[in-house]
């Protein structure tokens, strides 16, 4: 089900989320909701204070991106493949290195797009929808999308 976004402002946009347990209700739901949601919205990443949901928990889809490159993205991002990725409790371990622009946009800010600095990698401690824990780097569009 397309759930509504919410628009930059909104409370739930600023407020500290919950952790989110195996035992959240209707997480599956949820998930369905957030991808049914970021495609409607022709958006690669989506997370839920975006629908209302005060829970630490976000969705991405780099696959789209990597599908439509041209010869110079492929070029600049040769060994970008990207992920579909369901991210719960995901905490930010570092950012490594050189910051670099690329033209951004927010499902909660729409038709707003803005030239944003970031570094190359971010590296994340997360889990996926069996609770399992992951270490991981990503690097290149997928990482700019994190």
């Amino acid at each position: 089900m397309v759930l509504p976004v919410v628009a930059f402002g909104h409370p739930v946009l600023r407020k500290v989320c919950d952790d989110i347990t195996a035992e959240y209700p209707d997480l599956a739901k949820l998930i369905q909701d957030m991808w049914d949601t970021m495609y409607h919205t022709n958006g690669v990443g989506i997370a839920a204070p975006q629908v209302n949901k005060p829970v630490r928990i976000f969705v991405i889809d780099t696959i789209q991106i990597v599908e439509g490159f041209d010869d110079q993205d492929k070029k600049e991002f040769p060994n970008e493949i990207g992920i579909k990725q369901v991210f719960i409790n995901a905490q930010k371990i570092e950012e490594t290195g050189k910051p670099w622009a690329y033209n951004e946009g927010c499902l909660s800010i729409p038709k707003v797009r803005e030239d944003i600095s970031r570094p190359e990698t971010v590296k994340l401690r997360y889990m996926d929808e069996q609770f399992q824990t992951h270490e991981k780097e990503f690097s290149g569009i997928t990482g700019r999308v994190i």
